[in-house]
């Protein structure tokens, strides 16, 4: 597998198929190519694209380099583009969406357009509140060595996962299964739990990422998720919204491929 350089000397792997004008996908929490849905959505665009998959820093075969640091992510993904040729298209999902618009509003001459699927934000009164105290509790259980710990205090009071899911995931070992990306947790934190705020996103907030860009949210979805996508088109200055009919979080990429199409080709 290839490999790119990021600014700090830390080696990102990654994947590339396909051929056409580059896409790079951008995973969410927990997933890197062999586990998440980057490497089935790639299989999907490959006839229309070239597409590239990364492993996020301290996920697969990428390194960990500390201290962290969001831009450190941002330097990541612009190392993945540059190997692209310098200029791309990225699809984000989930917390990935927040390193595709950073990443957007820093170097958009960079970025041809984005489509982003349901970043995880809240922007209104309808998401039940996380604890105030979440970040500090991720933080301490992933100091502390806890990491299966850590997945499954997000699963719980991060995502919300029902009391019945989480039984299912532990009786099935999957808190440990999970473990290993334990500690890149705090790492997707870094970047949602600022607009955990419960209220409209700041005027502006990525005002340099004039390209193209799709928010997209699953019509099963809650509402709290949907209404976070609308935001989102609503602050970027060329953006638009949409909803995928019958599709949750978890989306399949025979379902999302098409709209990626239609909008970046």
């Amino acid at each position: 597998m290839p490999f790119v350089t990021s600014r700090d000397g830390t080696q990102i792997g990654y994947s590339v198929v396909g051929s056409g004008p580059p896409i790079v996908l951008v995973d969410g929490a927990m997933c890197w190519r062999e586990m998440g849905p980057a490497t089935a959505l790639a299989t999907e665009l490959k006839g229309e694209f070239t597409v590239y998959t990364y492993d996020r820093r301290g996920r697969g075969e990428s390194g960990d380099t500390r201290p962290y640091a969001t831009t450190r992510e941002v330097e990541d993904l612009e190392a993945i583009i540059d190997a692209a040729g310098g200029s791309v298209a990225i699809y984000a999902i989930s917390s990935g969406v927040l390193v595709a618009l950073e990443t957007a509003n820093a170097i958009p001459g960079k970025i041809t357009g984005l489509v982003l699927y349901e970043a995880p934000i809240f922007t209104d009164s309808t998401r039940k509140p996380v604890p105030t105290d979440y970040v500090q509790v991720m933080d301490q259980l992933v100091a502390s060595g806890d990491n299966a710990g850590a997945v499954k205090y997000f699963m719980q009071k991060g995502i919300d996962v029902p009391w019945y899911a989480l039984l299912m995931m532990q009786l099935f070992g999957m808190f440990r299964k999970m473990a290993p990306v334990g500690p890149t947790l705090p790492y997707d934190t870094a970047f949602v739990a600022p607009l955990w705020t419960y209220r409209p996103i700041p005027p502006g907030r990525w005002r340099n990422a004039t390209m193209p860009v799709l928010a997209i949210g699953g019509a099963k979805s809650d509402e709290w998720m949907q209404n976070a996508q609308k935001a989102i088109a609503a602050n970027l200055p060329n953006a638009q919204h949409q909803t995928l009919p019958g599709q949750n979080h978890m989306v399949a990429a025979p379902a999302i491929a098409p709209m990626i199409r239609e909008f970046l080709l």
